[in-house]
C-alpha cells in the first residue's frame, strides 16, 4: 500500500491507532492467557494443598480414634482378665475344698483297711493256732490212742 499525498495525517493516525489497538489487544490477550494459566495452576496447587491438609486432618482424626479404640480394647481386656482371675480363684477354692474332702475320705478308707488288716492278722493267727492245736490233738490221739 502506497500512501498518497492527500492521505492525511488524520487517516495515518487512525490507521496507526487501529494497528496499535490490534497489537495492544493481541498482547493483552496473550498476557491475560498467561495470567489465567498461572492463576489456574496456582488455584490447582492451592486446591491440592487444601486436599492434602484435609487428608492429613482426617488421618490425624483417624489416628486419634484408633488410639481411643485401643484404649477401650485394653480396658475390656483388663476387665476380662479381672473376671478370669476371680473365676480361677473360685475354682482354686473349689479344688482345695474337694482336695480336703478327698483327703478325709482316703483317711477313712485307710483306717478301714488298717482295721481289716488287723482282723486278717487276728484270723491268720487264730487259724494258725487252730491248725497247731489240731495237729497237737491228732498227734496226741495217735500217740495215746
Amino acid at each position: 500500500m502506497s500512501l498518497s499525498p492527500d492521505f492525511g495525517e488524520r487517516e495515518i493516525r487512525i490507521i496507526v491507532s487501529q494497528i496499535l489497538n490490534e497489537e495492544l489487544e493481541r498482547r493483552i490477550s496473550e498476557i491475560l492467557e498467561k495470567k489465567i494459566i498461572e492463576k489456574e495452576k496456582s488455584l490447582s496447587e492451592v486446591s491440592l494443598l487444601e486436599r492434602v491438609v484435609r487428608v492429613e486432618e482426617e488421618l490425624k482424626a483417624l489416628r486419634e480414634i484408633q488410639i481411643e479404640m485401643m484404649k477401650m480394647v485394653d480396658k475390656r481386656f483388663e476387665a476380662l482378665q479381672r473376671e478370669m482371675d476371680k473365676r480361677f480363684e473360685a475354682m482354686d477354692k473349689r479344688f482345695e475344698a474337694l482336695q480336703r474332702e478327698m483327703d478325709k475320705r482316703f483317711e477313712a478308707i485307710e483306717k478301714r483297711f488298717e482295721a481289716l488288716e488287723k482282723r486278717f492278722d487276728f484270723m491268720q493267727k487264730l487259724i494258725a493256732g487252730g491248725f497247731a492245736f489240731l495237729t497237737l490233738l491228732i498227734t496226741l490221739l495217735k500217740l495215746f490212742g
